[in-house]
């Protein structure tokens, strides 16, 4: 991939998708697309620069580019001490000391959807804890439309399952009946309160109708500058009921950014009224 190439796909990927690529994302860049070359049977990067901003090109390859260039690492129960925060501090909150009835919670870059899954198995364990019988929605969004599909399915390997503990996936899962297979699937009871939409954080307005008491958003704000960063955060307080919660990875911080958070464990912020 030469300079230019790198260059003019840097262009288009950095505001769109929000994604920064400095010099050293180009090794990187190339091996990703290396398939794509392949498949598409065209022998250089340039003629594949080419053929994605030509008309055809952009409209049925663009998803591709998004699917190459986004990195979907995800698990259950991935950084466990925001669910047992969640658990034993923000639903006895919402829950138990004001009485909601009715909670709203968005999964940010939801991936292949084992955060919304854990989430819900979180909320319905602490229902069941506390005999209530509280509506709740869960909304999974990311900007890759190949992971929303496999989330909206709600099935997973036994292997992707494992960190599921053993009391909750005989709770909420159901087992393949063919055991060829070994996947697991999601009782409709935990799917129906979950729902998948693409959303690409890099839009000026998110078209959400509802206000959301709890956010995870964790290990994106690592791919964006600060101007980015600051952008994407406003968007996403501004559907943040009053005194909601972000999650944010454990490797991420709010740094000097003016957000009007309040850090209140390890990085879980309150909104600040």
């Amino acid at each position: 991939m030469t300079d230019a190439v790198f260059a003019k796909l840097k262009e288009f990927i950095e505001p769109n998708l929000g994604i920064r690529l400095p010099p050293s994302k180009k090794v990187m860049l190339e091996s990703r697309l290396a398939k794509r070359l392949r498949l598409l049977k065209i022998d250089s990067y340039e003629a594949y620069a080419d053929y994605l901003f030509s008309p055809e090109g952009f409209e049925r390859e663009i998803q591709q580019l998004v699917d190459v260039v986004t990195t979907n690492e995800t698990d259950f129960f991935r950084e466990n001490n925001h669910y047992l925060f969640l658990r034993d501090v923000v639903l006895p909150e919402f829950l138990l000391k004001r009485g909601l009835t009715e909670l709203n919670i968005w999964s940010v870059a939801a991936s292949t959807g084992q955060e919304a899954f854990t989430l819900a198995m979180t909320v319905e364990e602490f229902l069941r804890a506390h005999s209530l019988s509280a509506k709740y929605t869960i909304l999974g969004t990311d900007i890759s439309e190949k992971v929303l599909q496999i989330a909206r399915t709600g099935i997973y390997t036994d292997h992707q399952a494992g960190k599921i503990p053993h009391d909750l996936r005989r709770r909420y899962c159901m087992q393949s009946r063919n055991p060829e297979q070994k996947t697991i699937r999601f009782k409709p009871a935990v799917r129906d309160h979950i729902k998948f939409r693409k959303l690409n954080l890099m839009d000026e307005e998110y078209p959400l109708k509802k206000r959301y008491q709890i956010i995870f958003c964790r290990n994106v704000f690592i791919y964006f500058d600060r101007p980015t960063q600051k952008g994407v955060i406003s968007r996403m307080l501004a559907h943040m009921d009053d005194d909601g919660f972000l999650f944010m990875g454990h490797s991420e911080n709010l740094g000097t950014l003016e957000t009007g958070l309040k850090g209140v464990s390890t990085a879980v912020y309150k909104k600040a009224l």
